[in-house]
């Protein structure tokens, strides 16, 4: 994964004349990765991409980091999070390093403008709400339990379908993959992974607009994000192919792996960037060894600051924790179950949590923007009330 794909009108090869009904040229863009010999797609379109008529710099996008104390571990509750803007304007980093950026997004609009990331992938997980992205490469439907990935310098938009919208969202300087383990020498997807090919939805229709005018694209790039107006619609491509377009997976179809025993982590991982991995904690049987413990076992996270987003259900090990709370537990200190909950959790056989963890292999720093978000007693809260 991504594989192969196509969708519109394309020549017989590439870097050959392809031309219109009326004998124009439709115009080549070739978009790729790692200096043309990372994945790529080509488009074709109606107009040079290049035809600019206006650029300005809009505002600085270098999340503010600050120091919020001793080593801890730490809650935020994002339920209240003030709902507003657009799926961009309205997205607020909470935590981040130079490999990865964590936030949240409650959109009240729809996008009036398109968007490109020129400098990282973007990953936004549905926790509610749905919608369509639109994008130079084809439409995609997105709704609750998706996640969407876009690669970079894709240009798109989202247009939102009725209320109460909330996103988890990620942004990656580098690719956001499946784990190479799963994944044979051809980029198939093996018989023991959590997913298939058949799990991943593409763009399926390609809005094609031949239409002169000045339309604005939003471009993030060196930590800044710039309005640039062309002179033509950005959705005028006619077709394209390649390995470098969107994608949806919804997280229902994530197979779960279980065992006799407690399984770790990775057992659980969908996604993978360098230095950090996404996984998705789903609805499934516990351990099934007479003696086994379904809650997990108290673990230090070496190397590894761990953030889970929890998305419904009970999560088992912890208390205190509602939909949309976000925890952080860092590297150099050990983690695990709260008091009492070891002992609940035995003799249950399913659990219905649903969550998304991604776990970070260099150590995350937390945004002035979060702080107001933040349970002050949660890095207290495995000391047992009596």
């Amino acid at each position: 994964m991504p594989f192969y794909h196509t969708l519109g009108q394309l020549p017989h090869k590439r870097h050959i004349q392809f031309r219109k009904p009326n004998g124009e040229l439709y115009r080549e863009q070739v978009m790729g990765l790692e200096g043309f010999s990372g994945m790529q797609s080509i488009s074709y379109h109606h107009y040079d991409p290049t035809r600019l008529l206006h650029a300005e710099k809009l505002a600085d996008m270098r999340p503010e980091f600050a120091d919020f104390g001793p080593l801890r571990h730490r809650h935020f509750v994002t339920m209240d999070f003030p709902a507003g803007g657009d799926m961009v304007s309205g997205r607020r980093v909470f935590l981040g390093n130079n490999d990865v950026l964590i936030g949240v997004s409650r959109p009240t609009e729809s996008m009036s403008y398109f968007y490109r990331n020129g400098q990282a992938y973007e990953m936004f997980f549905v926790h509610d709400g749905e919608g369509t992205l639109r994008s130079n490469l084809g439409n995609l439907d997105f709704g609750p339990g998706d996640y969407v990935i876009i690669p970079y310098n894709v240009t798109w938009q989202v247009v939102l379908k009725g209320d109460n919208h909330r996103f988890l969202t990620v942004e990656s300087p580098t690719p956001i993959l499946t784990p190479k383990r799963y994944r044979n020498d051809f980029g198939q997807l093996l018989e023991h992974a959590p997913f298939c090919e058949r799990d991943f939805r593409t763009p399926q229709a390609l809005e094609t607009i031949d239409e002169l005018g000045e339309f604005e694209v939003r471009v993030k790039a060196r930590d800044e994000l710039h309005r640039h107006i062309l002179d033509h619609h950005p959705l005028d491509v006619v077709g394209w192919d390649g390995y470098l377009y969107p994608f949806a997976f919804n997280i229902a179809d994530f197979e779960p792996i279980t065992g006799r025993v407690h399984q770790p982590p990775p057992v659980h991982q969908t996604w993978e960037g360098h230095n950090y991995v996404v996984c998705s904690f789903v609805p499934r049987l516990f351990d099934y060894h007479p003696l086994a413990i379904p809650a997990p076992y108290n673990h230090a996270n070496v190397q590894s600051d761990e953030v889970l987003y929890y998305v419904e259900g009970d999560f088992m090990s912890r208390k205190g924790i509602h939909r949309g709370s976000f925890t952080l537990h860092p590297s150099g200190l050990p983690h695990g179950p709260h008091p009492g909950t070891v002992e609940a959790s035995i003799g249950k056989e399913r659990t219905e949590e649903l969550a998304v963890m991604i776990d970070t292999f260099r150590p995350l720093q937390v945004t002035v923007q979060s702080q107001e978000f933040e349970d002050p007693n949660y890095a207290t809260s495995w000391v047992a009330k009596h």
